[in-house]
């Protein structure tokens, strides 16, 4: 164990001896002689002698006034960090003795430095007296003492300058000399050095012996200390994983204290509320889609065999029957044809030949050109009433000598068949915003068809048609007296006298009337003594059984009760009609399929 002769600390090895004499007595013990300055280095001093004592040096080389550093000599002086003793480079001191024998040959030389200071600083010489062993052990002592006084006054010193620069220079980076202002800026420079060192260290964890700076100091190995707190870890690759950590752990704090903010509670409301719309928004669009039959649940023929199927699982159909049936509904669906099981012909004759002997309170009476009834079947209940109306529309026309030979087909076509025409119409180039509703596809499915598709089926057919849009209503209670007076007008367009008898059986095909959810036919106008209109409509909805009444003069009258409706009972927001006018040549077709790109209806009013 080595004793030090300045302060009398006591050191293990003596590399550490040497060490702590450079660093503790040799370095920082200058002062100056002629001010209180002192715990500085001999060249800081010389500095200060030539700026504050310029008076002192007289044309001298170096300050005269300067107590050189213990253990140094006057040529030692002129040179910064020279070799120690030759007692600090001896092996370390076995007993007692050796240490005090060592103790006085230093203390002898500070001494003898000293007194040739002070002399050359008065002009005078002077010699070191050679002291006796007691006066020698006694200046000994006393220069420990005043040695540990200097030595805490040096270390207050050097504390508070390391201080002053900690709160000037908070934010040291680890990994190299920078000096930062900011934690966040300390933080971006340390990411840096982690990003380019991470490709080239190896992942390693931090090791618990090595998580100290000093014993990272005594190792020799680099030190990688973290800006947040002090662990130290071994790489590059653990302090980053541990910074990540600190980061993760921040970004929860702030996440939970915005969780916890006073606006944190509306702010998950609109959330939520937001939700809820779009779910239900969602669930509104699929019953859409299930409603006009555009689930993907099948078509007219699908529909049919599970109607048939539910009967014979109930016992109302045999296996036999059942089998029967379905290959006549797959012959009439590969011929295109309507296989006439919901068909009723005659209707307009019947109300013909009841309003030539009948219904005396009606004063005019207009009736359409022959048109037969269809109504819906188990293929296509709750979706087919366009087509029904359709049917019904080129049943009529069949009788006409005028669209005849326009019809491609020389009998009504089946529904499938329908949709067949129709998707052949949108290939043409008609109403292609229509098309891209339906994704170009109609056949295989159940989806609703309006005035659209019918202008486009009879525009591709070479007819012209007109869709005239009521889009709301003209008269009290919600009634459109217009679209009563609108038909008056179409009907009457095929005669030209002043007085017309009280049943006029014109040529004009029937219309199509087209309202929220639903469509039908009108065949007929009635106006009666007091000046009132009531429409006469097939409805694909009425069974069979129920329009056949109207071939009975029996049960007409009670029949045609279904059939005449007043304005009072056309009260829905928005009508829209679709009406046939002729025949289109090559030209006119083509500027219909070119207007069609922009299809708009004539709006009344």
């Amino acid at each position: 164990m080595l004793t030090c002769a300045f302060c009398g600390e006591e050191i293990m090895l003596e590399e550490d001896m040497k060490t702590h004499l450079l660093l503790s007595h040799m370095e920082n013990a200058s002062r100056c002689s002629l001010c209180s300055l002192s715990g500085v280095s001999y060249d800081e001093l010389s500095f200060h002698i030539s700026s504050a004592h310029p008076e002192t040096q007289l044309g001298a080389q170096g300050p005269p006034h300067i107590t050189p550093p213990a253990g140094r000599s006057a040529a030692a002086n002129t040179q910064s960090h020279k070799t120690p003793p030759s007692c600090w480079a001896q092996d370390s001191c076995d007993t007692d003795a050796e240490a005090t024998h060592c103790s006085d040959t230093i203390d002898c030389h500070k001494q003898d430095i000293t007194s040739k200071s002070r002399a050359s600083s008065t002009g005078e010489t002077a010699t070191a007296t050679i002291q006796s062993p007691r006066r020698r052990q006694k200046a000994v002592a006393l220069s420990n003492k005043d040695n540990k006084g200097f030595k805490y006054e040096h270390s207050k010193a050097k504390q508070k300058r390391l201080c002053s620069k900690r709160e000037e220079e908070l934010f040291s980076c680890p990994m190299c000399p920078q000096v930062c202002n900011s934690c966040e800026m300390l933080q971006e420079h340390v990411e840096l050095h982690l990003q380019e060192q991470h490709s080239s260290g190896a992942q390693e964890a931090c090791s618990p012996a090595m998580t100290s700076p000093s014993a990272l100091r005594l190792s020799g190995e680099k030190r990688f200390e973290c800006p947040l707190c002090s662990v130290v870890c071994m790489d590059s690759s653990s302090l980053q994983e541990h910074v990540e950590l600190h980061l993760e752990h921040g970004a929860a704090v702030n996440s939970a204290a915005a969780a916890h903010s006073p606006g944190s509670d509306q702010r998950l409301a609109r959330e939520l509320q937001r939700e809820d719309e779009a779910r239900q928004e969602r669930e509104d669009f699929k019953k859409l889609q299930k409603q006009f039959g555009l689930d993907g649940g099948g078509g007219y023929s699908r529909q049919m065999e599970r109607s048939m199927e539910k009967a014979v699982a109930r016992g109302l159909l045999g296996p036999a029957e059942f089998h029967c049936k379905r290959a006549e509904m797959m012959e009439s669906l590969a011929s295109g044809l309507d296989d006439g099981r919901t068909r009723t012909q005659g209707v307009l004759r019947a109300l013909s030949e009841y309003y030539q002997t009948e219904a005396r309170d009606c004063v005019h009476v207009w009736l359409s050109a022959d048109t037969d009834h269809f109504c819906s079947s188990a293929g296509d209940t709750g979706w087919g009433c366009g087509y029904r109306n359709i049917q019904m529309l080129l049943s009529s026309l069949h009788t006409i000598d005028a669209y005849a030979p326009l019809l491609q087909e020389k009998a009504v076509p089946s529904i499938p068949r329908v949709q067949s025409m129709i998707e052949e119409a949108w290939k043409e180039g008609l109403d292609p915003h229509g098309a891209s509703h339906f994704n170009q596809r109609l056949q295989g499915t159940r989806a609703w068809i309006g005035a659209t598709e019918i202008y486009a089926l009879l525009t591709s057919l070479g007819i012209s048609a007109r869709i005239i849009d009521f889009h709301r209503p003209t008269g009290p209670d919600n009634s459109h007296p217009q679209l009563f007076d609108w038909v008056k007008q179409y009907f009457q367009s095929s005669r030209s006298g002043r007085l017309p008898p009280r049943l006029i059986q014109t040529s004009m095909p029937p219309l199509y009337l087209q309202h929220q959810g639903h469509s039908r036919s009108i065949v007929g106008l009635e106006q009666r003594r007091n000046g009132s209109l009531s429409l006469l409509l097939l409805d694909p909805a009425s069974p069979a059984s129920d329009t056949r009444r109207l071939l009975s003069r029996d049960t007409l009258p009670t029949a045609l009760k279904q059939l005449r409706k007043p304005p009072r009972n056309l009260k829905h927001t928005q009508y829209q009609l679709v009406a046939v006018q002729g025949g289109l040549s090559a030209e006119e077709k083509q500027r219909r399929i070119v207007g069609s790109r922009t299809l708009c209806a004539e709006r009344i009013p």
